[in-house]
């Protein structure tokens, strides 16, 4: 059982909703806002918060998620009328796991929590390939890389999708900060990545991140 705390009046708060994600295994414990739930939080024991930014101003929304550190105690599930090429990259460096669109069906919404409450990061196919353009050559086969990750390289990838740093990274592995730095970059120069946003953003389309 997924417990969810829902932040945003919006439909989203509606007991139809909370009813249908509870008979998938999805337990709304409390909705109100963000000073809400930060005075709230001792008391509570949620996996993820589902915040509607729907008719916001997104920015100010990203902003409000970074200050109340909501990030590091729950997954943060953002759902936005935002066009996500703008919005995507911006939202995971403040620490959400998923962006998804105000239309989002119940099936997908239930998806991306239960990816999220599992650190993994969640957004629909099309918003990635809008947001993330692939920057493989035309010449080169999208499914194949000039050389292969290894296994360690494949764990450390999925790592970076799951928004860990490197220090976390260290610790999970158990090795070096020096040595996770040294996987980094070979990731981003086998993927053909600038950054570590692209190479997460790559792996995806190529089928190296479990999502």
């Amino acid at each position: 059982m997924i417990r969810v705390f829902i932040i945003g009046a919006s439909r989203l708060g509606g007991a139809d909703l909370q009813n249908l994600l509870a008979s998938r295994g999805v337990e709304v414990v409390g909705s109100g806002t963000i000073d809400s739930l930060v005075s709230e939080l001792p008391d509570l024991e949620i996996d993820a918060i589902l915040m509607d930014a729907s008719g916001e101003q997104y920015e100010s929304v990203l902003q409000s998620i970074s200050d109340s550190d909501l990030t590091t105690d729950a997954a943060v599930v953002l759902v936005t009328d935002q066009p996500a090429s703008e919005s995507l990259a911006t939202a995971f460096r403040a620490g959400v796991r998923a962006v998804l669109p105000s239309d989002v069906s119940p099936d997908q919404l239930v998806a991306a929590l239960q990816a999220a409450s599992a650190g993994l990061l969640a957004v629909r196919r099309s918003d990635m390939q809008a947001a993330f353009p692939a920057t493989v050559p035309a010449s080169q086969s999208f499914d194949e890389l000039a050389e292969p990750l290894t296994r360690r390289e494949h764990e450390v990838l999925q790592m970076l999708a799951a928004g860990l740093g490197n220090k976390e990274i260290a610790s999970r592995l158990g090795i070096s900060d020096h040595t996770v730095k040294f996987h980094v970059a070979s990731i981003l120069g086998k993927l053909g990545a600038e950054s570590r946003t692209e190479a997460v953003s790559l792996g995806i389309r190529r089928g190296l991140v479990l999502l």
